[in-house]
């Protein structure tokens, strides 16, 4: 890695000269970070007309259709997580199946061909940035929600499936052993071993996983969608830094809480 960040440090032809500010760039930086110390509790602009929402509600109102894009990508991208990570896992493939001809059959053929395709559909997924598959949906779509909720739910899906399956393979095995030497099935194994074991870690990934997705949702502002990121482009474009940085301590504001609710998770489920 320390070779790789040189050799991208002189391919890239860094300087840090490049961190100095243009020629108008020190005023610019000025009233940003001004901003910082004192963020807007209103309009900046000079005229608001009558009936205009008031700048704190439009505020939580950014928060809330934030999180509900977020919320809603994570929802499908658990169900694409559970599903493909069930399935790209081996931990619950049936032993011993010398017993039974048809197991022995659809374990040397069918379970390794589904195994291939499911880990590499999980690739592909997790692959495209969730911008990318964004502007992808945006221009197949138009700009309505359900494209938002896919463009977050299909990379997130291939990662949650990913760290799924590699938590089902690496729990131990004992118990999924001692039930098989007593005659379990495939999917009682997998139910009353694999998931129990792995479902604490699971949890607690899943709730960082929806963390980065709030994040995502905010800068899924920046295509249009009513989040975060629409009214911090908006702000910006019109140099009004203090209603940038008020939209920015409110999404501070939703990661500490999740941050939080994600510990008391952890302490009380994993570390029990």
């Amino acid at each position: 890695m320390g070779l790789a960040a040189v050799a991208s440090w002189f391919l890239l032809d860094l300087h840090w000269s490049g961190l100095l500010p243009a020629a108008e760039g020190d005023s610019i930086l000025r009233l940003f970070f001004q901003g910082a110390v004192s963020p807007a509790l209103d309009y900046e602009a000079d005229y608001v007309p009558k009936g205009t929402t008031p700048f704190l509600w439009k505020v939580a109102e950014a928060a809330r259709t934030t999180l509900i894009f977020a919320a809603g990508g994570m929802s499908l991208a658990l169900v694409f997580g559970f599903v493909l990570g069930f399935l790209g896992a081996t931990s619950w493939w049936p032993r011993e199946t010398h017993r039974r001809s048809d197991w022995r059959c659809l374990s040397c053929y069918l379970l390794p061909v589904m195994y291939s395709v499911v880990r590499l559909l999980i690739a592909s997924m997790r692959s495209i940035h969730e911008l990318l598959w964004a502007l992808f949906f945006l221009a197949a779509l138009g700009l309505n929600s359900f494209a938002a909720v896919l463009a977050i739910a299909i990379p997130y899906g291939g990662t949650l499936a990913k760290v799924f399956s590699e938590m089902l393979d690496e729990a131990p095995r004992e118990a999924a052993q001692s039930l098989r030497s007593i005659g379990a099935g495939p999917l009682q194994v997998f139910f009353w071993s694999l998931l129990p074991q792995a479902l604490p870690d699971a949890c607690t990934y899943t709730f960082y996983r929806f963390e980065c997705a709030v994040r995502s949702s905010a800068v899924l502002g920046f295509f249009g969608y009513p989040t975060f990121g629409y009214y911090i482009r908006l702000s910006s474009e019109n140099v009004h830094y203090r209603e940038v940085w008020a939209y920015l301590y409110a999404l501070f504001a939703i990661v500490f809480v999740l941050e939080f609710w994600s510990s008391f998770l952890r302490r009380k489920v994993v570390m029990r």
